[in-house]
């Protein structure tokens, strides 16, 4: 039976998989058309999915986000706080995340899936019964928030692959 972190992997393996078949081939307009004024973007989408499991990750591995650390912040240049990561965001935000390229959009995915991927490469099953968050009740545990983020960004992806399919049936 495989670990618990062998599992995470291939969880994070097929978001992946999905954000590069939502983004590849298309181009900054068309990753930036929103299906109506209140629905988001392919590029906000797979913006904020990564944003998320960067994040979080980071935050779990106490280590800097790849956004900051690698200069994909000032790659993508958007008008947000280094810090955002969509939480919050309005219809308003979502259309300033424009103008940005197939490439870059899964440049940054595959940085933060790379760390990902080698952050759970250290861990033990025991590891995810470490609270990361006692903030709620019950408190957080590692596996509960790696997860959490899983199943987010699984249905984020979804939504790009969704806007996609609208898009070509155009």
């Amino acid at each position: 039976m495989p670990a618990s972190s062998d599992l995470l992997i291939d969880g994070f393996g097929r978001i992946r998989e999905v954000v590069h078949e939502a983004v590849d081939g298309l181009g900054p307009e068309e990753l930036a058309t929103r299906l109506d004024d209140g629905a988001n973007s392919i590029t906000w989408l797979v913006w904020h999915l990564t944003r998320v499991q960067d994040d979080h990750v980071a935050d779990a591995a106490g280590s800097e986000q790849v956004w900051t650390a690698e200069g994909w912040s000032d790659r993508f240049e958007l008008p947000f706080k280094p810090a955002a990561t969509g939480y919050g965001h309005s219809s308003r935000d979502v259309a300033a995340a424009s103008g940005i390229s197939a490439d870059l959009l899964t440049g940054y995915h595959e940085a933060v899936h790379d760390r990902t991927v080698a952050y759970l490469h250290t861990l033990g099953d025991a590891d995810f019964e470490r609270v990361v968050d006692d903030s709620w009740t019950p408190a957080v545990t590692l596996g509960v928030r790696l997860v959490s983020v899983l199943s987010d960004d699984l249905q984020h992806a979804g939504q790009a692959a969704f806007v996609r399919g609208a898009l070509e049936r155009r």
